[in-house]
């Protein structure tokens, strides 16, 4: 389970961000994750409630998970689709030329402080 590892490097960088603006408390953490990106988001929420007992900064930190979707976009007949529903083949014109425009992303997309 690498959740545990991602949930430590999101609240060492925001440890790090935090320091430097002279924050006490982050209240709570906006996080965007991809569809398809690699990170579980049922495991990530359980590390996160772990871990922020364990650093008085999150304490009481809420995490907020916003999923992104998944897009892929065919480079033939140039539309987009859900890649969840269709996979790597265009369901518009059946060409496999196609590549992932969203939804292997996470980002911290904002942080509440106190």
């Amino acid at each position: 389970m690498h959740e545990l590892g991602v949930t430590f490097h999101i609240m060492d960088h925001l440890e790090k961000v935090a320091k430097e603006n002279e924050v006490e408390k982050i209240r709570k953490v906006v996080l965007e994750l991809g569809e398809v990106s690699t990170v579980i988001e049922s495991y990530l929420l359980n590390c996160w409630t772990w871990a922020a007992k364990k650093r008085p900064l999150f304490e009481e930190a809420e995490l907020i998970v916003e999923t992104l979707p998944a897009i892929t976009y065919c480079e033939e007949c140039e539309k987009t689709y859900s890649t969840i529903e269709y996979g790597k083949i265009c369901p518009h014109c059946g060409s496999e030329h196609t590549y992932l425009l969203q939804g292997s992303e996470f980002n911290i997309k904002e942080i509440e402080v106190e």
